[in-house]
């Protein structure tokens, strides 16, 4: 049996009552994933502090066998792994408490691309909708963007294909294995999107696009984004919670009006209303909304000419720089230092031009 690194994290994901949070858990207490599967589960009760008896119905042994008989295909079928502690792995949804442990992927990847933005909407787009997507997307030209969707039939699919026709990378979000795509249709659109984007996945070679996949497959679309842009929705189904998790994960959510007679209408309007969602009739609307109309420039040279930074300072720029934009709650925790003094910190860097503030309360590197 081959026990390399990534036969250990597919067998992670395979554990018997052991989900996403149990698992980090159990591997900040362990520090790697090897002891999971090498040391005694005496050895690692003692660690976790976990029942031994709950630890026994892992069958670790099960786990490693079935994750074995998977990498080969991935050898074959050149398909890249991303485990929440690599590099790799999307930053953006490292930062959702139910983000999974491990991804796969096919293309030319890029899961930290410096804009992401998640476009999903109604099964059975109109005419209306799929114009309106044509707008947002030609408005993303040269703004260095990549568009995230589900691959579904309607606005999904559109989005893709638009982005395929104006060269903006694109990736699709998968509720099954890489050794599919569903629906059949889309193959040809899978296809092009390898070149300057791809397609992504929780799930492994054999899973089925099973109809409770689709909804945890939301999570990843909201998770890895910037932002959400809801484009024509019935007042329930997948494109809104797509929308309630982007809010849930603190994320900006816009959303398109449309004819109140209409039903494919009614959810955008909805979100609206409740305002979950700023409303947008345009590409114009979201990039001036998000602060992203200028051209993105060299990264970091205004930061160069300001070396003088505190060690305070210089860890809220080590940390914006890792994991992007985020709010003073989420500075002042990862620093630990109180809001009120991570507050003024942030100011000082703001008027020295090395940080910006973004709506929704957050701060960027510039």
């Amino acid at each position: 049996m081959n026990n390399s690194n990534l036969n250990y994290q597919i067998a992670l994901t395979l554990l018997k009552g052991i989900g996403p949070i149990k698992a980090r858990q159990l591997l900040s207490k362990l520090g790697t994933i090897e002891p999971l599967f090498q040391d005694s589960l005496v050895s690692i009760s003692k660690q976790t502090e976990i029942n031994h008896s709950f630890l026994k119905q892992m069958n670790r042994d099960r786990a490693l066998e079935e994750a074995n008989q998977h990498l080969s295909y991935f050898e074959k079928n050149e398909i890249e792994s991303h485990f929440y502690t690599s590099e790799s792995y999307p930053r953006r949804l490292k930062q959702c408490a139910d983000a999974p442990l491990l991804l796969f992927g096919k293309g030319n990847l890029d899961l930290n691309a410096t804009r992401i933005v998640a476009i999903v909407g109604t099964r059975n787009a109109t005419e209306y909708g799929k114009s309106v997507c044509e707008e947002i997307i030609k408005g993303f030209i040269g703004k260095n963007i990549l568009v995230v969707s589900g691959m579904a039939y309607g606005i999904d699919i559109c989005a893709h294909q638009l982005c395929v026709r104006y060269g903006i990378p694109t990736i699709g979000v998968l509720g099954h294995g890489l050794d599919r795509l569903y629906p059949a249709e889309h193959l040809h659109t899978a296809n092009k999107m390898l070149e300057t984007g791809g397609l992504l996945t929780e799930y492994l070679p054999g899973t089925n696009p099973d109809r409770e996949n689709f909804p945890m497959r939301n999570r990843i679309v909201a998770g890895m984004a910037d932002a959400t842009i809801v484009i024509e929705s019935k007042e329930s189904g997948g494109s809104l919670i797509t929308a309630e998790l982007a809010n849930d994960y603190s994320r900006d959510v816009f959303a398109v009006p449309g004819n109140v007679g209409q039903i494919h209408s009614k959810g955008c309007n909805l979100l609206i209303s409740k305002q979950k969602a700023h409303l947008i009739t345009g590409s114009n609307d979201f990039l001036t909304w998000m602060q992203w109309k200028e051209e993105l420039k060299p990264k970091a040279i205004q930061r160069l000419l300001f070396t003088d930074f505190s060690d305070e300072e210089q860890l809220l720029i080590s940390i914006l720089e890792t994991e992007g934009d985020l709010s003073i709650d989420s500075l002042s925790t990862r620093t630990k230092t109180p809001v009120s003094k991570t507050n003024v910190l942030l100011f000082n860097l703001e008027m020295v031009g090395a940080i910006k503030t973004l709506p929704g309360k957050k701060y960027r590197l510039v």
